[in-house]
This record gives C-alpha cells, sequence and structure tokens, in this order.
C-alpha cells in the first residue's frame, strides 16, 4: 500500500506541475492576474508532492523522470486542445521515446533496489 500511495503522490506531482504550466500559459505573462494563483499554488503543491516522493524513498532518476516525461506528455497534449499548440508526428515519436526510456528507468532502478 505504501508503494502505490507513493506513486500516487508522484502523479499528484504531476498533475499539479501541468496545471500550474497551463496556468502559466493562460496567464499570458501574467497579464492576467487571476491566473497568478494557479501558477503559484501548482508549482508550490507539485514541489512539495516531489519532496515527499522522494523522501518515501523512491528513487530520484525514477521519480524526477517519470515525473518530467509524464509532465511534458501531459502538457503537450491538453495544451494542443486547450491553446492550439502545435502537435505533429514528429513530436509524437518524440513522445514514445520519451515513455520506452522511462520503461527502461523503471526496469533499471527495480535492478539497482534487488
Amino acid at each position: 500500500m505504501t508503494m502505490a500511495l507513493t506513486w500516487l503522490m508522484l502523479f499528484g506531482a504531476i498533475f499539479s506541475e501541468a496545471a500550474a504550466t497551463l496556468s502559466l500559459r493562460a496567464s499570458e505573462g501574467f497579464s492576467k492576474l487571476a491566473w497568478v494563483v494557479p501558477v503559484v499554488f501548482g508549482y508550490g503543491f507539485c514541489f512539495f508532492l516531489l519532496a515527499k516522493v522522494l523522501d518515501r524513498g523512491m528513487p530520484t532518476a525514477l521519480a524526477y523522470g517519470v515525473w518530467s516525461c509524464v509532465g511534458i506528455i501531459a502538457t503537450a497534449i491538453i495544451a494542443h486542445f486547450a491553446f492550439r499548440d502545435p502537435l505533429n508526428w514528429r513530436m509524437w515519436l518524440g513522445m514514445m521515446i520519451m515513455i520506452v526510456g522511462i520503461v527502461v528507468l523503471q526496469w533499471g532502478s527495480h535492478t539497482a533496489v534487488e
């Protein structure tokens, strides 16, 4: 159960970071001040959760790798629909390569622990 909670916290950090980044985009350079609160809260909560994940013993490379990879992919996909940001086949290919890298990283982290 504790490892499941650690992963849940990691995905909470990812969600918070993606929401903060999308809010940052929506703020249009902080010209729309209503978006400042979700930006500050989102990044703050994200780093709080990420710190807790690391404190619970998840390897740093695995936590940061999953956090950054899933965050990038989620942000890119949501920004495509929310802001009409580009998302072409090369970008999809890059995201698939990132996913393979994270799978190999997690595979390696199990070997390191055992």
